[in-house]
């Protein structure tokens, strides 16, 4: 472990929710909840507003509306948090070529590779100016832990939160750990946690004295040997600058369970198409295609089927995932599906075979490309309109979807750089003066940030 805190750990403060406030001023302070909205739907992020209500992440969203009924419940915008978190990430390569992204809002900087830092003091400056550079170009807080390893930092910036920093002195780690609950180290979950409870040890201090034999007695070899170490601040991970990505997949939970084994097949189909679009978006293929199907009673089953060859094939995509939905009984319903690619590589060998059985000359076609049922085509005939996404009037403006439904939709009229909560009008969800907008810049001198088939 090193000898001084130059291990830096940014945690974005209740990142989707504080974009959201950013981009509408009426919001700002107030309860937001973004997530599924369905009946089914979860939270994702809380505002620390809705926090003090009990809300948080991974919370039924039916929960969260009977703990706060007056918050603000909105839909994800996933291309603008992505194109937010894409300006945060630069701001820490420039501060270090090592930077370990975990997630949009979250990521490890060693600052010792960068010459960043080297002391205690040249640390929290780095750290310092880091929180106003992320203020300044985003208009957003984050959370900044400083330690000699990667583990301290993590809790030092929990310990930050909201809109601080915490830096760890060397020679301090065992003390400050010592009274911290269990739970607090990595890894440790409910079931280790009770398990510990239930042998006395409730604090990190209890770990490091029963020590490392009761451990392995307890937890197993590789578990008990990893705790006693971090229960004595040891951690030598480096910070590694590029995560391979294990796989690729995407879901949808269904608010009513489909019955239809036609349309629990059309479904896959296209979870498939969107599956292939962010593998080609990744510059991956991949040889193991994988379904995850959550049927009425919860009860959760995984297919998985490895081709001779990686592929980003569409074709190949969806003959292999209809494949795996032969061996599956929906009877009862469905409430979740998804498909996913692993095995991944960065070049493909096409199925040739697959191609053929499927029909193609030439350049495969994805899900844009089909032309929709007739059905699904009436239906996308009514627009939708997400709640929390922009929109543009051609008499109002730029504003934003605070609800809508009986052929109605209302909408706040506001950007990032107004003064104050900007006014409402409803209109019809078919007015032809009103339009899916880009988000804007949550600063001023930003560039609109595009999205894939906004308002769909």
């Amino acid at each position: 472990m090193r000898n001084a805190p130059t291990i830096l750990h940014l945690d974005m403060d209740a990142f989707f929710a504080s974009v959201e406030q950013a981009s509408k001023p009426s919001l700002r302070g107030k309860a937001v909840v973004v997530g599924g909205l369905g009946p089914r739907g979860v939270v994702a992020t809380a505002s620390y507003e809705a926090r003090v209500f009990g809300v948080h992440s991974a919370m039924p969203m039916a929960q969260a509306r009977r703990l706060t009924p007056n918050a603000a419940y909105l839909v994800p915008r996933f291309a603008l948090y992505r194109s937010v978190s894409e300006q945060v990430m630069g701001l820490l390569r420039e501060l270090s070529p090592l930077v370990e992204p975990l997630s949009l809002d979250e990521a490890f900087v060693d600052l010792e590779a960068g010459e960043a830092a080297s002391d205690a003091a040249s640390a929290r400056l780095a750290g310092e100016r880091l929180r106003a550079d992320i203020r300044a170009v985003t208009g957003l807080s984050g959370s900044v832990g400083l330690a000699a390893c990667k583990m301290l930092a993590k809790i030092a910036s929990e310990q930050a939160k909201p809109d601080g920093l915490v830096l760890i002195e060397p020679g301090t780690e065992r003390a400050m750990l010592g009274p911290m609950p269990v739970r607090t180290l990595p890894g440790v979950g409910p079931a280790t946690g009770d398990h510990l409870r239930r042998a006395g040890i409730t604090t990190v201090e209890e770990i490091a004295e029963a020590g490392e034999d009761e451990l392995v007695r307890l937890l197993g070899k590789a578990h008990g040997h990893a705790l006693y170490a971090m229960a004595l601040a040891h951690d030598e991970r480096p910070v590694v600058a590029e995560r391979e990505t294990k796989s690729v997949s995407v879901e949808d939970t269904y608010d009513v369970d489909i019955h239809d084994r036609v349309r629990v097949g059309l479904e896959v189909q296209r979870l498939a198409d969107r599956c292939v679009r962010r593998l080609r978006g990744a510059g991956l293929s991949g040889r193991t295609i994988v379904l995850k199907v959550r049927r009425y009673d919860f009860s959760t089953l995984t297919r998985s089927e490895t081709l001779r060859g990686p592929t980003d094939d569409p074709a190949v995509v969806r003959e292999a995932a209809a494949r795996l939905l032969d061996s599956v009984d929906t009877t009862g319903g469905v409430r979740l599906l998804g498909v996913g690619v692993s095995g991944l590589a960065d070049y493909t060998q096409e199925d040739l075979f697959a191609q053929a059985a499927a029909g193609e000359v030439g350049e495969p076609v994805l899900e844009e490309d089909v032309a929709e049922p007739v059905a699904e085509q009436e239906a996308a005939a009514e627009r939708r309109w997400p709640a929390g996404h922009d929109v543009r009037h051609a008499e109002y403006g730029h504003g934003w979807v605070q609800g809508s439904g009986l052929g109605r939709v209302t909408v706040r009229f506001e950007t990032p750089a107004s003064v104050g909560p900007g006014r409402v009008r409803t209109f019809r969800v078919d007015d032809p003066a009103l339009e899916p907008a880009e988000p804007l810049p949550l600063v001023a001198g930003g560039k609109e940030v595009p999205v894939d088939g906004v308002g769909a």
